[in-house]
């Protein structure tokens, strides 16, 4: 079974994200938008110090193909 969501910033999921070889593609008002080499798209809506909605990160999460594991594994 999945683990629970943990509750992150966009700039802790950001750092995840760039571990894993998304760069900063280009931003679009308060929304960042990574690309990965295999052409992968992320959006994440930066707002600094906000936590993310469950919602937004499980989206985040299937658009990058990662799953919760991984990405705590990322943050360490």
């Amino acid at each position: 079974m999945s683990q629970k969501l943990p509750r992150m910033t966009a700039a802790e999921v950001i750092r995840a994200l760039e571990r894993t070889g998304f760069t900063l593609s280009r931003q679009s008002g308060s929304h960042k938008i990574f690309k990965n080499p295999q052409g992968r798209r992320v959006t994440v809506a930066y707002h600094p110090g906000t936590i993310l909605h469950p919602k937004i990160l499980k989206t985040i999460l299937r658009d990058a193909d990662l799953t919760v594991e991984h990405l705590l594994d990322l943050l360490r």
